[in-house]
């Protein structure tokens, strides 16, 4: 459930550290996906969360650091999710299904987390743009290594087809968002990009060995 001045809890209330932490990410994400890096400030975030600044810098003592914190929990989550798709089956027509259906629902989430990762006004930042290339160099890795298996490929040869799969996911899920077409759900746009990537992927057999 999002934080909103109305739920969130009121000053002085007091929870355990986590439980706080937890909370300030969950009100950052809404103000930095909403205004953006460069236009979200700590007191608006602070306001969010229904904290004072004080307690919100005794967690992160910059901008910076909540950002790359949020950052870092929204990247884990793509990786974590792409990993289970691919262990998910042996059959690799449903694991090509299942990977790009990973991409889907994670742009289509509510909080909006993937604006952070794929769409970051940060990238100039070194942190932000070296978490960002991680979070797609693990997604085609963990792809990669299915394809090198099965396929026989050599490592350079499975990443450039798994980076291919991932870009295909990630670009084609973001643009569906984007359109905002009534006519075709997440799930037939996932099934459409799943089966071009199959049409294209299966050229490549899986071998005995």
């Amino acid at each position: 459930m999002s934080t909103t001045p109305e739920t969130a809890p009121k000053r002085g209330s007091r929870l355990p550290r986590l439980a706080r932490r937890a909370q300030l990410l969950e009100a950052a994400q809404e103000v930095f996906v909403a205004n953006g890096y460069h236009a979200a400030a700590m007191d608006d975030i602070a306001d969010r969360a229904g904290v004072s600044k004080p307690v919100l810098y005794q967690h992160f003592p910059g901008k910076l650091d909540l950002y790359l914190a949020l950052l870092d929990s929204s990247c884990e989550a793509i990786v974590a999710s792409v990993r289970q798709a691919l262990r998910s089956t042996e059959d690799n027509k449903e694991r090509v299904g299942a990977t790009i259906h990973a991409f889907y629902e994670y742009v289509a989430n509510a909080q909006g987390a993937f604006r952070l990762v794929f769409e970051s006004d940060l990238t100039n930042e070194p942190a932000v743009r070296e978490r960002v290339d991680r979070v797609t160099h693990a997604c085609a890795e963990a792809c990669s290594e299915v394809i090198s298996a099965d396929a026989g490929l050599n490592k350079e040869q499975s990443m450039v087809l798994a980076v291919s799969l991932v870009g295909m996911a990630q670009v084609s899920a973001r643009y569906w968002l984007a359109a905002d077409n009534p006519t075709l759900a997440q799930e037939q746009a996932a099934d459409l990009v799943a089966s071009l990537a199959w049409r294209g992927i299966r050229g490549f057999p899986r071998t005995e060995s």
